[in-house]
């Protein structure tokens, strides 16, 4: 007998596959189902996502005009795994008509609005298998004779509160913009992750004055958006070391995102997956390109020669309390770490590039994380295909896209593997066998996408 929750559908059909959230990962997700359901793979598989913005979004508050892509255009949503995918880059560069253009302009690296204009066009190619303004709420065990089958997934979009039956669920819910310990958000005080959003909010006021306080690659390209975008304005960039470290893209470096990279990685023992962090953290973590850094002393030292300092780098320098300064502006405290002096910065707007944490599924899952396995660490057990560790008598599946560091490395967050990893995912969820008795799907609900060759 089924213990499904209440308010669950009838006689409900179940999805092969429920994924939480439709960002990069999620719509590499339904890349690779579409193309399963092709000369690649076996039998379709029917899907749905659920993703609460009104519309597909990729990190929109940071699409700074001359910002670039840190990885190469080659590295999208499905040519690692098949260079003649529909949904490759390329497709996207031919249909818009910049094919030979973009050839010609010997980039590697596309600008980050392109990009994104990339993601916009593959997952406007899913919209019948996404539902935006929609919001997960929580995941129920679904269990015959002892066994959990499936999870009922709630939601609550423009329609209502709903719950539908899944077979597997994949959690891809994103990164969280992440600020100090005493840090809230205000009206003159934001993450970088939502810039562009609030910068219309003063221009109009002619702020004098910002501070940018990080040391990655965000905080470096808001310090010279703000520089540049307001020429009258003074930037303030509070770096905790003696100024930008770069980021190590040299070609022996950059295997630690290859594919097999993860197969290494996840084989390792817990001393070398440490040590692998700490020899390779400046690839990712803190780091900057030097073309940016480059700029970013170009302009100072060219104020310093006209006399006329809009840049100040305050270096080996850390803010320790903010608050309000009488005029309701925010004011910082900045210490200098090498003799801990202390001084006042009142500025117009504080921008926090402080980087963001790791999605935790718990709360979501709810009864299904008392389901999940954990380390000595107490963190989740996840298998290779990305799938965690839930015992034998769960025959559900929940695969976790992000949040995986500690058992897949570095590019566990990155877009790097985006392709190979839902390619996993999908083998593993079509490789599983069907509860007995239960019949596949019906054809009627599966979409359209998961049909073309």
């Amino acid at each position: 007998m089924d213990e499904a929750s209440a308010g669950a559908d009838p006689n409900p059909a179940p999805y092969d596959v429920i994924g939480v959230g439709f960002g990069p990962s999620n719509l590499a997700l339904a890349v690779a189902l579409a193309e399963h359901g092709g000369p690649l793979g076996g039998g379709p598989l029917n899907a749905l996502f659920l993703e609460r913005r009104p519309s597909f979004g990729w990190h929109p508050g940071m699409l700074i005009e001359d910002a670039t892509m840190q990885v190469s255009f080659l590295k999208d949503l499905a040519t690692m795994r098949n260079p003649v995918s529909r949904y490759g880059f390329l497709t996207y560069l031919h249909e818009r008509g910049r094919l030979v253009d973009f050839i010609n302009h010997k980039e590697f690296f596309p600008s980050r609005v392109e990009f994104h204009d990339y993601l916009e066009w593959a997952a406007a190619q899913f919209t019948d298998l996404v539902e935006y303004r929609t919001e997960a709420l929580a995941v129920r065990p679904v269990t015959r004779d002892g066994e959990v089958l499936a999870f009922d997934v709630v939601s609550r979009g423009p329609e209502g509160e709903r719950v539908r039956r899944t077979r597997n669920l994949v959690v891809a819910s994103g990164l969280v913009p992440l600020l100090p310990a005493g840090v809230e958000r205000s009206e003159r005080v934001w993450h970088s992750a939502e810039l562009l959003e609030r910068l219309p909010e003063v221009e109009g006021t002619g702020p004098r004055s910002f501070a940018v306080i990080g040391a990655g690659q965000s905080a470096a390209e808001v310090a010279a958006h703000l520089h540049g975008r307001f020429p009258r304005a003074e930037v303030h960039a509070v770096v905790p070391r003696y100024g930008y470290s770069p980021a190590d893209d040299s070609p022996f470096a950059n295997r630690i995102f290859d594919p097999d990279a993860v197969d290494a990685y996840f084989g390792a023992a817990p001393a070398v997956k440490e040590k692998f962090f700490e020899y390779h953290a400046n690839t990712n973590y803190s780091v900057v390109d030097l073309d940016v850094i480059n700029d970013l002393y170009r302009r100072a030292y060219q104020e310093s020669v006209r006399g006329e300092r809009r840049l100040n780098v305050l270096n080996m320098s850390r803010v320790t309390a903010t608050g309000q300064g009488p005029d309701g502006r925010p004011r910082l405290e900045v210490e200098y770490l090498p003799d801990g002096r202390r001084t006042r910065l009142d500025v117009d707007v504080a921008v926090f590039a402080t980087g963001y944490r790791q999605m935790d599924p718990v709360p979501l899952l709810g009864p299904v994380a008392a389901l999940c396995e954990r380390d000595a660490a107490g963190l989740l057990r996840v298998g290779r295909d990305y799938r965690v560790d839930t015992g034998p008598d769960t025959r559900a599946g929940l695969y976790l896209q992000g949040g995986t560091e500690h058992t897949h490395g570095i590019s566990s967050s990155l877009l790097s593997n985006l392709a190979i990893r839902a390619w996993e995912i999908v083998e593993s969820i079509a490789a599983a066998p069907r509860p007995a008795g239960e019949a596949a799907p019906d054809e009627s609900i599966r979409s359209s996408a998961y049909v073309r060759s």
